[in-house]
């Protein structure tokens, strides 16, 4: 009962995860410009995100321009784009597959301890695709603060962190979670104790003189 409690609770997490990578890699605030120097009073607060830069202005408007060329893109962008989209295959992967390992459910057969072992892969599966997400997002974080400290950076060009990112590390940290929860929970087989087959005939009620 506890095991598949572990199982349940593991997926549900795994899920919330990848919700939250979905969300991140969609949303344009990954970076957002910062108030520095004589940066700090600006009627316009720029943004930048994985697929598009936005503007946001005091009056409340909102101007967003989708990238034109992947070409004209940074590497560390380039691969953000790429291990996040990864991140959200293999997370959704390992998810169908611990689905169907899992005790709560009818799929994978009825020998619980194949269908252990398919939980316990489709955990090691999330563990891969959340990894891919933390490393997207820490390569793109490195890359705000290089240029943040570059001397050679203008001033109005200075980004920070923006919220797109920490939904994205949240998400890919509550799928390790998860992960490693579903990945726990395969138990190993208990022996069924052997008895001996006894040969002796059976012996009759009666006895004989």
């Amino acid at each position: 009962m506890a095991n598949s409690g572990l199982q349940i609770l593991g997926f549900a997490l795994a899920l919330l995860g990848v919700i939250g990578l979905i969300v991140g890699t969609i949303l344009p605030q990954w970076k957002m410009s910062a108030f520095v120097g004589s940066n700090i009073i600006t009627a316009v607060s720029m943004y930048e995100g994985l697929w598009m830069s936005c503007a946001f202005q005091s009056t409340g408007q909102i101007q967003c321009k989708v990238y034109d060329s992947m070409l004209q893109l940074t590497g560390p962008l380039q691969a953000a784009r790429a291990l996040m989209v990864v991140s959200i295959i293999v997370v959704v992967a390992g998810l169908g597959a611990a689905c169907m390992g899992m005790k709560c459910t009818n799929c994978g057969g009825d020998d619980k301890v194949k269908k252990a072992r398919i939980a316990m892969t489709g955990g090691i599966i999330v563990l891969v695709g959340a990894l891919c997400g933390i490393i997207a997002c820490s390569w793109y974080a490195n890359d705000i603060v290089r240029a943040f400290y570059d001397p050679f950076t203008p001033v109005n060009t200075k980004y920070e962190f923006g919220s797109a990112i920490f939904i994205a590390w949240a998400g890919a940290f509550l799928a390790i979670i998860g992960g490693a929860m579903l990945a726990a929970s395969c138990t190993k087989e208990k022996p069924s104790p052997k008895y001996p087959i006894s040969t002796r005939p059976p012996s009759s009620s009666k006895e004989y003189v």
